[in-house]
Formats: structure tokens, sequence, C-alpha cells
């Protein structure tokens, strides 16, 4: 047989009207940047689905793999290339179906080649009966059932070999890379902020990543590692992403030294907020993403979260509020970032954690709590401290690369002030 192709179903992007074919295209590039180095012959786009044909010598395994991690995918399949031929597309039909256990099927063809002799209905009528009159030889108990079957096996007619295909994978669903804009996301080493940019991400938006970090308690014990390692897993959703690296344990010495210590992780939350809002306004980035979920620690309760966020002027994201721990764990183990958050890491927020921390704080509040703190030269501090990584998603795999943080210094002053 030659080699397969992989056709690519969406569904999301129907509802686009007439900025559908910005979406698809945006998806076929995708495809293209998410398949770079597999040897491929073409990457098609004919009637509301993708064909990817395969090269010989294309891995089949890494192909798919790849698929996996690539945003605006309602499902795929691994499609065998046939003669455009009737007797051939039964034949194949029936290598399709054959292994699979069902009770209903249909066939479902569709002709992009309109010089191909047989109509759509035409074909699925022949192959249709052509497999029940196979699978009732066969001693199977099956029936064809037009509407919501087990099993469709569907036939594409397209300017190439015609394609067979029974067996569907699910993809990651949501909209194209990098169609929503830009976001900056807070993200800590912990499970939380990593699925929250995940499910940003697969919505269309690019996100930069913001990370603050403590010295940790013993050498080798800061965050880092973690932040570095989830954005290396993360990436290849979006193909290119920076991390803004911010010391932060001396501006949080600050804080202890003046202000109430039950506000003290409320006002850690908050200065990285303005700290952050610096570098998302260098990125133009529209919004901050977090991994907040509501009422999970003391600082995630409404109250908290709203009195928080009053620092920043840009909107901020919560794609978690409503999640419960379990839930994103398990979606953390489906993107591949659970095992890493997992590793030991000396986690700054915790850092001189007050004994009752408060609850239900409110904007004046805080800022009655910040009267004493220089903000804006702290704000300085933590904007001239930020070390910046790029990374990049080529050819399969991952690269990082450090960076200079240029920016001069009038401009930096306004943004702060």
């Amino acid at each position: 047989m030659s080699q397969p192709a992989i056709v690519i179903h969406y569904h999301e992007l129907w509802l686009k009207g007439r900025n559908k074919r910005f979406f698809v295209s945006k998806l076929a590039s995708a495809v293209r940047l998410g398949l770079e180095g597999i040897p491929l012959d073409k990457i098609e786009r004919p009637n509301d689905r993708l064909v990817v044909r395969l090269k010989e010598g294309a891995s089949l395994e890494d192909t798919l793999s790849r698929l996996e991690k690539i945003s605006g995918i309602a499902y795929y399949a691994i499609a065998r290339p046939v003669e455009a031929d009737l007797q051939a597309l039964c034949e194949a039909a029936w290598a399709e179906v054959e292994p699979l256990s069902f009770a209903t099927f249909a066939v479902r063809a569709k002709r992009s080649d309109k010089s191909f002799a047989h109509r759509s209905s035409e074909i699925e009528t022949v192959i249709g009966r052509f497999l029940l009159d196979r699978l009732r030889e066969a001693g199977r108990n099956v029936r064809v059932k037009l509407n919501d079957p087990d099993v469709t096996c569907r036939i594409e007619i397209t300017s190439g070999p015609a394609l067979v295909y029974a067996r569907k994978i699910p993809g990651s669903g949501g909209l194209p890379a990098n169609t929503a804009g830009k976001m900056l996301c807070l993200l800590s080493g912990g499970f939380d902020s990593a699925v929250a940019a995940y499910q940003m991400m697969k919505r269309g938006a690019h996100l930069s990543f913001a990370h603050f970090y403590g010295t940790g308690a013993r050498p080798g014990e800061s965050s880092l590692h973690v932040a570095r390692g989830l954005v290396r897993q993360l990436v290849p959703w979006q193909f290119t992403a920076k991390l803004y690296r911010i010391p932060f344990e001396s501006i949080q010495r600050e804080i202890v030294r003046y202000a109430p210590e039950s506000c003290r992780v409320l006002l850690y939350r908050r200065m990285m907020l303005r700290i952050a809002e610096v570098l998302a306004r260098r990125d133009h980035a529209l919004a901050f993403v977090t991994g907040d979920s509501l009422g999970q620690v003391a600082s995630q309760t409404l109250r908290n979260m709203v009195a928080v966020e009053a620092a920043s002027n840009l909107p901020l994201f919560r794609p978690l509020v409503g999640t419960d721990k379990l839930e994103i764990i398990a979606l953390a183990r489906k993107i591949g970032t659970h095992d890493i958050s997992v590793e030991p890491f000396h986690d700054c927020c915790p850092v001189f954690m007050p004994r009752s921390p408060a609850l239900h704080a409110t904007a004046a509040e805080l800022d009655a709590a910040e009267a004493k703190l220089d903000l804006p030269q702290l704000v300085r501090q933590g904007v001239a401290g930020t070390a910046l990584e790029s990374y990049r998603y080529v050819a399969g795999r991952v690269e990082s690369a450090e960076v200079p943080l240029n920016r001069p210094k009038e401009k930096q002053d306004a943004a702060i002030a």
C-alpha cells in the first residue's frame, strides 16, 4: 500500500462565517509548522478539511504525535490512498471496517473531484451494500444506520488518489494557534497556571510567561528549572514563547518590612501584577492569565481576587476559576505538565507566610497596607532584575536562548509611572 494520508477535520471553524478563510488558513499554517521536518508531499484543503499527504519515509508515529499538539483540530484519521475505482474503493473500505467491532455503520462519500463518474450518493449505496454483504457473510449481525452509527466509513474522492478511512482520532479542539491576540501568563511552578495557559492557547491566544522566583532555602531549590520545563512543554501549542524571569525575594522582604502580616500574600500578588504589566505592555499583550481557582487558597477568595486585580490596568483572565483541583491535575497529566510541576522547588509566594492570612480584603484596604511602600521604585527594581529567554518549536524540537532585555530608561519610567 502507498504511504497513508492524514485527513484533518475541524468543526468550530464552521461558525466563523466570512472569517472562516482566515481561521482555516491559520490552521493550515499551524499544521505545516507542526509537521516541519517530516517529509510531506503536500497539504491540500478540499471541502472543509485538510489532507496531509506524506512522502515515502515519513514517520506516521511522529506525525500523529505532533498533530496531538495542534489546536483547532476536531479529529483526524489515517486514510488509505487508493485508485479512484469503485471496486478498489469497496476493497479498501472492507479493509478499514473488517477489524472493527460495531453493530451499526454507514458510508459517507465526498466528491471533490467532479471528474469522477459516480455521484456521492451512488458511491455510498454501492460501497454500503458491498460492506453489508461481506459482513453478513462473515456471520456478523450488523445493520446500516444513517444517523449516528457506531462506525462511519468515509470515502474522499480528491484530485489525487481517493482516500478511505473509518477510524477517527480525537484532536485537541479549540481554535488555531495565534488567532486571538497576545496575553501574559503569570507562571508559577504548580499545576494551575500551566493548565490555565494551555486553556488560553487552545482558544488561539499567544502567551508569554512571567515567572517570579526566590533563591531557594538551599542551593538548587529555585523554581526556575520547573518554569523552564513548563514552558518547554507548552510551547509546541503556539510554536514560540518568551519567559521573563523576575527575582522577587528582595521585593518580598520590603513588603514584609512595611506591610501588615495578614496582607502579605495579597501584596505579593499585586506587586507581581504591577511588574508584569510593564513587561506585558512592551510585548503589546492585551491581558493577563493566571491559574486562580475560586476558593482554592486564602488569596483566591472572591473578594481577595477582586482586590488583587485592582492593582493592574490590564484585564485578568482566570480560565480555571470554576475548576476544582482534581480536574486541574487530570488536565495537567493530559498535557504533560503534571510530572514537571511535582518536582521539588522553592515557591516564592509562601515565603514569610502570614499565620492568619486575610480572607476578605478590599482594594482600599490593600491600598492602605501599601502606603509605606515605594511602589514605583519596587516596580523599577523588579523590571531591572528581569531576564528573558526565548523558546521556539522547530522540527519537533524545542530550542531556547537567552536574549537581551533592552528597554530605553525613559520609556520604562513612563510605563511604571
